[in-house]
């Protein structure tokens, strides 16, 4: 083919056709910008394919991911409400006297409310690869690229409520850290002692007058304040947020 072409331009030229000489070679630059045009379409495309593909296998990623945050989050939000209820009925029978509650309930309560604590611990080892490699613009539903980016940030200040959280639990606890309270009246009661491979006791001190005691009281309610608020403000957005991810990830997948 280029033989040809330069055949045709040097017969051209030694007729001395300029003009249509011209003509030729401007129709010669036009095929070349052409054939270039459709190398880089080509190339393009082939481009878009790949770009697609490694998309598609981060959105799978990402789904397994967030599937199973999901779960881990759901359940921990189960956990919170128990411990929530639990520490209400306790505050409920501290403000009033009338109430009777034996040891056994108390104890059964307090096991419930402070045994378990709240950390949210998602999967998020292919989001961070992602975003630290700075594949994370290989994402192309925007919405679905500013959810994953505000996600770390997300995390953190869920991490600084559960550390608040926390320390009012621990609050609660130091209670049994004096030889007023008995721990091991509550973890008898509540029929966890012996499954730690401990002998159990048949007479065991109260902790019946906690229920009485100002101190107990404000640190079970600043406790439930700091549930209420984990859960309302931190845990339900959190939640919703990753649903939308949920959403969004699947209509992406092709």
């Amino acid at each position: 083919m280029l033989k040809l072409f330069r055949s045709i331009r040097k017969g051209l030229l030694s007729e001395n056709k300029f003009s249509r000489y011209l003509v030729y070679a401007f129709g010669e630059i036009i095929l070349v910008v052409i054939g270039i045009l459709i190398a880089l379409a080509i190339n393009n495309g082939n481009q878009n394919r790949l770009l697609a593909k490694t998309e598609q296998t981060y959105l799978l990623g990402l789904k397994e991911e967030f599937h199973t945050s999901k779960l881990k989050l759901t359940e921990l939000i189960t956990v919170n409400k128990y411990n929530l209820e639990a520490a209400k009925k306790i505050l409920n029978y501290s403000s009033d006297p009338s109430q009777s509650l034996s040891e056994t309930e108390f104890s059964e309560l307090m096991y419930t409310a402070f045994s378990s604590d709240i950390a949210f611990n998602p999967n998020n080892s292919f989001l961070i690869e992602m975003i630290n490699s700075g594949n994370l613009k290989n994402i192309s539903n925007p919405k679905l690229r500013i959810l994953l980016t505000n996600w770390t940030s997300t995390m953190e200040d869920i991490t600084r409520q559960e550390r608040d959280l926390g320390i009012q639990r621990e609050r609660v606890l130091d209670l049994f850290r004096t030889g007023k309270n008995s721990l091991k009246t509550v973890l008898i009661q509540a029929g966890v002692y012996r499954d730690l491979g401990l002998m159990e006791e048949k007479t065991l001190p109260s902790n019946l007058a906690l229920l009485s005691s100002t101190e107990f009281e404000n640190n079970l309610l600043m406790f439930i304040l700091a549930s209420i608020a984990t859960e309302n403000a931190h845990y339900a957005p959190l939640l919703r947020d990753l649903e939308d991810i949920q959403i969004l990830i699947e209509k992406e997948i092709r």
